[in-house]
Parts: C-alpha cells; sequence; structure tokens
C-alpha cells in the first residue's frame, strides 16, 4: 500500500511538472507573437517615415510576420486599436482581422476628428485564441491647407545669361500642425500652369522647396528670353497645397542692346571728330537708372572708356593718324558684350598736300596742263582737284578749265583756240584724301606757270565754190610766198561769196589748209558744213575730206535746197583751229508747165495748163504751194492771169477759155511762176514758157 501510495504521489509529481512545463512553454510562445516592423502607410501606399504627416484620415498597417510563424506556428488573426493623443479608446474598441495577415487596409479616423496624432495598437493572436504582446504606432493625420505663398520676382529684367532667383512670402496666418513641408514652384508663358498635378495636394517630388517654411528662395535656372509666369503654393506637411496657386512676372532679356556710332566719317578728316555712340534695346531699354542701371561706353585707342548712364555716349577725337573707337552699351537687364565691343576707325589727317605743275608742257600736247598732288598721310583726293587760268598779272579770279583727275595728277585741256592772243597764267587746286587743300602756281622747280598765246602753231584756211585750184598752183610756182598768199587772199576776197544754182545740180567747192607760214599741211580733217535754208529735210549737214599733201582739198555739193556753206578746220594738238569763211549757195526751184493743146478755138473748149513744183530734199506741205500763172503776147510784159495752189505732191491743174475774138489768130505764151515763201528752201523760180494760138 505504502509502494502503491508512493507510485500515485510520484505520477501526480511529474503531472504537475509537465503542466508546468506546458505552460512555461505556451507563455514563451506568446511572447513570440509580435509583429515585426510596424509601418504606416497613406492610401496612397506611401511608407511612415518618408511621409509622417497623412492628408487623408484612413491609413493602412503594416507588418511582418515574426519569427515563430516561419517555424510552423500558425498565426491565426490580427487585433489593432485606436487611441487619441489622451490615450483613450477610439470607435466600438478592438477591430480582429482573422487569418494569417500582415497588414489592415482601412483603417479610419472618425470623420470629425480634428487633425493631430493619433495611436494604434496591433497584436497577433496564435492557436488557443493566444494573444502576442502589443505594438503601437503613431497616426499623423493633418488635412488642412496652408496658406497662400505668393512669389516675390526679380524687379525690372533679368539678362539672358543669368539665372532667375525667385523668394516665395511665408503663407499668412495659424500654419496647419503638420508645419510647412516647403514650396512648389512652376514656369510657363502664361498658359495657367500649375505647380502640381493634384488638386488639393503636392508630391515630394513636386515640392521644389522641401526646407520648411524657412527654404523660400529658388533659382530658376536660365529662362527664354520674354515673359515667364511663376507660380507657386505651400505644401504642408501632410503634402496638402495652397488652395490658389499665386504668381509674379519674370522679364528676361536675353539681346545685347543695338549700338551704333555717330560722327565717324568713312575715310579722312582734317580736324577733331567728335562722334556719339547710341544705343537702342526693344525689351528692357536703355533708361538711365543709376549705377546700376543701362549704360553706353566709348573706348578711343583702348584707353579707358568714357561710360555715360543712359542711352548715348559722346567723345571727342583728335590727332593726326589713325584712331580705333570701342562702343558698347548695357541694358536695363545687364546685357553686356565689352569684351568683344564693335569697333570703328576714324583717321585724321590735318596737313594740306603738295601740289606742283609738272616741269615743262610737252611740246606734242602743248595744251595739256599737268600736277602732280602728294601726301605723306592720307594721299591725294583721286576724284576732287582742279586747274584754273587767268591772263597774267590780271586781278580777275581764276576761271576754272574743265579738269580730270587721275590718281595722284590734275589734267586740264587748255583750249588755247578760244582766248585772245596774249600772257596767261594758271594755278592748279589740289586736295588729300582728308579735304584739306593746296593752291599753287608754280611747277616743281619753283617757277610759275605762265603761257603765251597762241600757244599752238597758227593755220590759215581759205575756202570757195570751184576754180582755186588755178591760184594755188600759181602760188607753189611763186618765189616769195607770203606775197603769194597774200594774192590768193585778195583774190578769195574779190570772189562773190554767193553762188546760184538750177534744180537738182551739184557744185564743186574747195580749199587749202596752210600755216600761217605758208607750209602745206596735208593730211587733215577738214569739215564740209551745210546750213540747209529753213523747210529742208534736215537742217545740217557735214562731210569730212581730208587735204592733199599741198593742203588742198576738194568735194562736190549733193543737189538739194539753198544753205550756207563753210570749211572748218577744227585743230589738232599743235596746230589751231581755222574757218574757211561761209558762202551762199542759193538754188533756183522748179518749176513745170505744159500746155494740153497749142491752140485754142475761140469760144471752145478750154486749155488745160497743168504742171509741178519739184520738192528735193524739202517737202510740199500738206496745203501745197502756190504758183503764179502768167501770160504775155508780141510785145507786152508778163501779166498774171491766176495763182493756183498744188496739191501735197506738188501738181497743179488749171483749165483756161479762150472767149475773145480779138485773141484769134495771137500766138501768146503761157509761163508758171514760184515766188519765194517762208518755209520754203528754194529761191523764186520760172518754167520755161508755153505757146498757144487762138483760132
Amino acid at each position: 500500500m505504502r509502494r502503491a501510495g508512493n507510485s500515485l504521489r510520484m505520477a501526480l509529481a511529474i503531472l504537475a511538472a509537465s503542466l508546468l512545463i506546458a505552460d512555461g512553454a505556451a507563455a514563451d510562445q506568446a511572447s513570440q507573437l509580435l509583429p515585426v516592423q510596424l509601418r504606416v502607410l497613406d492610401g496612397d501606399g506611401i511608407i511612415d517615415g518618408v511621409e509622417t504627416w497623412h492628408p487623408d484620415n484612413y491609413f493602412v498597417l503594416s507588418w511582418i510576420r515574426p519569427p515563430i510563424a516561419e517555424q510552423g506556428f500558425p498565426i491565426m488573426g490580427a487585433n489593432y486599436r485606436l487611441y487619441d493623443a489622451a490615450g483613450n479608446a477610439l470607435g466600438a474598441g478592438d477591430v480582429h482581422i482573422p487569418g494569417n495577415v500582415t497588414q489592415a487596409s482601412n483603417v479610419r479616423l472618425p470623420y470629425s476628428f480634428a487633425p493631430g496624432t493619433y495611436k494604434a495598437e496591433v497584436w497577433l493572436e496564435g492557436p488557443g485564441e493566444q494573444l502576442g504582446p502589443r505594438v503601437s504606432a503613431a497616426l499623423r493625420f493633418d488635412d488642412v491647407r496652408p496658406g497662400p505663398a505668393q512669389p516675390l520676382a526679380p524687379t525690372g529684367w533679368v539678362a539672358g545669361n543669368a539665372a532667375a532667383v525667385v523668394r516665395i512670402d511665408h503663407p499668412a496666418g495659424p500654419q496647419p500642425v503638420s508645419g510647412i513641408r516647403g514650396y512648389a514652384v512652376s514656369v510657363d508663358r502664361g498658359g495657367g500652369g500649375s505647380p502640381c498635378a493634384g488638386g488639393d495636394r503636392c508630391s515630394l517630388a513636386e515640392t521644389d522647396l522641401r526646407g520648411g517654411i524657412d527654404d523660400d528662395r529658388l533659382s530658376l535656372g536660365v529662362l527664354p528670353e520674354g515673359v515667364n509666369i511663376v507660380r507657386a503654393v505651400a505644401v504642408s506637411g501632410a503634402g496638402k497645397r495652397s488652395l490658389e496657386a499665386e504668381s509674379a512676372i519674370v522679364r528676361v532679356d536675353a539681346t545685347l542692346p543695338e549700338v551704333s556710332l555717330r560722327g565717324a566719317p568713312p575715310g579722312w578728316t582734317n580736324g577733331p571728330v567728335r562722334v556719339t555712340a547710341s544705343a537702342t534695346d526693344g525689351l528692357s531699354g536703355m533708361t538711365a537708372s543709376g549705377p546700376t542701371g543701362p549704360f553706353t561706353a566709348i573706348a578711343i585707342d583702348g584707353g579707358v572708356p568714357k561710360v555715360e548712364p543712359g542711352a548715348s555716349a559722346t567723345a571727342v577725337i583728335s590727332g593726326e593718324g589713325g584712331h580705333a573707337v570701342a562702343f558698347y552699351a548695357r541694358d536695363g537687364a545687364g546685357n553686356l558684350d565689352a569684351r568683344s565691343p564693335a569697333i570703328a576707325a576714324v583717321r585724321i589727317d590735318e596737313g594740306s598736300p603738295r601740289v606742283a605743275f609738272v616741269a615743262a608742257q610737252d611740246p606734242a600736247e602743248p595744251e595739256r596742263m599737268e600736277a602732280i598732288v602728294s601726301d605723306p598721310l592720307s594721299g591725294p583726293n583721286p576724284a576732287r582737284g582742279s586747274i584754273a587760268i587767268r591772263p597774267t598779272h590780271s586781278r580777275q579770279p581764276f576761271a576754272p578749265l574743265p579738269t580730270t583727275v587721275s590718281g595722284s595728277r590734275l589734267i586740264a585741256r587748255w583750249d588755247s583756240d578760244g582766248f585772245p592772243p596774249g600772257s596767261y597764267e594758271f594755278q592748279a587746286t589740289g586736295y588729300d584724301a582728308a579735304g584739306n587743300a593746296t593752291m599753287s602756281e608754280r611747277r616743281g622747280n619753283g617757277t610759275r606757270v605762265v603761257l603765251t598765246n597762241p600757244l599752238k602753231k597758227p593755220t590759215a584756211l581759205v575756202a570757195g565754190f570751184g576754180g582755186e585750184r588755178l591760184i594755188w598752183q600759181h602760188c607753189r610756182r611763186a618765189k616769195e610766198r607770203r606775197r603769194c598768199r597774200r594774192e590768193e587772199i585778195e583774190a578769195f576776197e574779190r570772189r562773190p561769196r554767193t553762188r546760184a544754182t538750177p534744180y537738182g545740180h551739184s557744185l564743186s567747192y574747195s580749199g587749202r589748209l596752210t600755216s600761217t607760214t605758208g607750209s602745206s599741211l596735208g593730211g587733215l580733217p577738214v569739215q564740209i558744213v551745210e546750213t540747209f535754208r529753213a523747210g529742208a529735210d534736215s537742217a545740217q549737214r557735214r562731210t569730212a575730206v581730208e587735204t592733199a599733201a599741198d593742203g588742198t582739198f576738194m568735194t562736190r555739193l549733193a543737189p538739194g535746197p539753198s544753205r550756207r556753206v563753210e570749211a572748218v578746220f577744227t585743230g589738232s594738238r599743235t596746230l589751231t583751229r581755222a574757218h574757211g569763211g561761209a558762202v551762199q549757195l542759193l538754188v533756183l526751184g522748179d518749176v513745170r508747165m505744159h500746155a494740153s493743146s497749142s491752140t485754142a478755138r475761140i469760144g471752145g473748149a478750154p486749155v488745160v495748163f497743168s504742171g509741178g513744183v519739184g520738192d528735193l530734199g524739202a517737202p510740199i506741205p500738206a496745203g501745197g504751194r502756190p504758183v503764179e500763172l502768167q501770160f504775155r503776147f508780141p510785145g507786152s510784159d508778163w501779166s498774171e492771169f491766176r495763182t493756183v495752189q498744188t496739191d501735197a505732191h506738188g501738181h497743179f491743174r488749171y483749165p483756161y477759155s479762150f472767149s475773145d475774138d480779138d485773141s484769134r489768130g495771137i500766138r501768146f505764151q503761157f509761163r508758171a511762176f514760184a515766188p519765194a515763201q517762208d518755209g520754203w528752201p528754194y529761191e523764186p523760180a520760172f518754167s520755161r514758157p508755153v505757146f498757144v494760138t487762138g483760132r
């Protein structure tokens, strides 16, 4: 019995010990039901610790299964409870989620709850309703928008190569409990964009300034030229943004001002030059606004620039030689390119050139007047200069001659034939490229330029209508050439200066060209000038002939109207001009008439007189020409009995009846007469008479 009793006591002890061991194991397992890395996510899945504050009142609690679950100890469920800041439980109490879960979704705070920090406790449940230890996490909730944040743009304009910096004015009023995370900023060209895609919040990536309320300065970088709109919102710690985006304007001027220089002559000048640099800018402008505002600058020959506020700067340049003028400007935005300014050249020559005539006249061209202009700095002006003339010792001003400039030479030709005999002095005026002038009356050796006219060899020309060759042949045989020439001239003076010729005839015209000493001038051109009377087809005709070895020439004047004829030698570079004197060639008109019958029956059919007027070189006017019809009988004078008008071709026709018995047996003469008339270049003329006998 004692032995049996002992066995019972031992079994009971072993059972008690087993129960104690089992309870200890269960307690140890319950302590291991601890959620690992409990985290809080908002509705968008943002992990707590990155976004500690949440703009919505619902959360997701997430954890990792404890290691015991991996050893075959099942997780039967999870529980959570919400508490306010004072530790009071919220809602209906514990919330149970069955199953081996790792998160609690749609954990919501009551909508009536104010923003603030709340707590969530989570614990797991094992087999047999074993409950593990509780872990907690903070639920930070803030759905309040911050106040507006006004961006403050730079005043005026920003240069195109400079970064635009804006400052954000802090939002006014009480701040959200989550504080101010920072600011979101956008830049557009006026299209009304928003800094954030969401209507009431900004993501962390959309928040440009994230250093809190005082992180309020942002560089926008280099913006495009023109007007840029900067918009900004404040962002709370929970990501809520200002209700309205405030805006500011940033004006960017990326274009250098345009600068031009006035007053700089294109070439050389002969004195100090006043130059002005003027600047314009279509955006930020050039209005002066103090030391940091727009300015215009000019630098001479690399010296210290002269800087003047505003749109212009002026400088005076002096001193002979070439000068480099640099000019540039800064506009209202600060655009400046002083390292590579515009460069202009100003060249000054204040000295006068040297002018001198050539050493002597060229015997082959005695009328050629030539002077040389030289200048060591700017050089001679290739387009300006003159040579002038006046009688020697005269007080009258020099008269300019037609002058050409060829490089450094002034060249004029003195038409000495147009000046009376005498002594003449000359003056050359030369210019350098800067406009300095020098007048000189001397050659390079210092002697004055004085020439005596006639400068060229004098010539004589005699001409007239045919027959003169006999005189010239006689003169060539004469021993005393001066006396012979005098006889020649006297012979021409005795000849009439007028010659009449019938209509349609040509006429010989000849002459001789000699020097005043009587020597023949052969092989030279002589112009025969025929000036026709008014009414001719042409006013003038010129015919060139060449003198023979003995100086003589001859031509035939073609048929045509009356005219003045003269021979002219225009001279050469060594011979003077000569004029042969004018002669008149009078050409008789052409009148023709005939009768239809040589007899006329008294009281019978009329006799028709018809004919015409010649128009060689002189067209008949549209209204015709008047023609007088004349008659006479034996022993009487000519009498006019009718004046008729020709047609446009010069033809006329007139019927005449014999009615007087006294005319019977009388042989009458009839003729036509073309009288003188204005505008008709022929002399008055009669037709040959025709005879008509009365029967």
